[in-house]
């Protein structure tokens, strides 16, 4: 679709021209392409209306955090029964170790499951998982700040980080899971 030309006009002399007879008008022209943007869904096609992308791209990002706040805390949260990656009970707060029954490996215990419980809750419900996510990195910030101050602080921020990418997807998810539900998004973007 074009439209008509601009009201203002821009003379240009033209290579060569030695005379004002040879100067022309441009009058400066929107072009305006129709929008493309199409998304395969079920085997479907649905076609985006002009100015969607950003919610296409919004509900790409949306499916991207929910699956990776599934599976980390999950994994994570697995990770405290077992102590694969490091032992656990080391990162707890000499304050928290004193105010929780039993040992730090109990409670780890303990933690593993209610990450594993946030993990599953994000998969079924991410409008409310998102921000049990957050929170409880939130609970983890805290925690490594005061362990042994200046020994943690990378860890903190990584994990201070990831609140804020659970945070984002919390208010994804409470915009794109009532559009997904109206039909005013495909069930999948892709």
């Amino acid at each position: 679709m074009v439209t008509e030309p601009t009201s203002h006009k821009c003379p240009i002399l033209l290579s060569g021209a030695s005379t004002e007879k040879e100067i022309v008008t441009m009058a400066s022209t929107q072009i305006r392409l129709p929008h493309r943007a199409k998304a395969a869904t079920n085997g479907r096609t649905w076609e985006a209306p002009p100015g969607r992308d950003v919610s296409i791209a919004a509900h790409q990002a949306f499916w991207l955090l929910r699956i990776t706040f599934t599976i980390a805390p999950i994994l994570f949260g697995v990770d405290k029964f077992v102590n694969w990656s490091v032992h656990w009970p080391d990162y707890l707060a000499g304050w928290v170790n004193n105010i929780i029954p039993g040992t730090g490996q109990e409670f780890m215990y303990v933690v593993g499951g209610v990450e594993i419980a946030a993990g599953v809750l994000v998969a079924i419900a991410p409008r409310i998982g998102a921000f049990v996510v957050a929170g409880w990195l939130f609970g983890i910030v805290i925690n490594l700040l005061t362990k042994n101050a200046p020994q943690y602080y990378d860890i903190a921020l990584r994990d201070f980080g990831l609140m804020l990418a659970a945070l984002t997807f919390g208010r994804l998810a409470l915009a794109i899971v009532p559009a997904r539900k109206s039909g005013d998004l495909p069930g999948r973007p892709w």
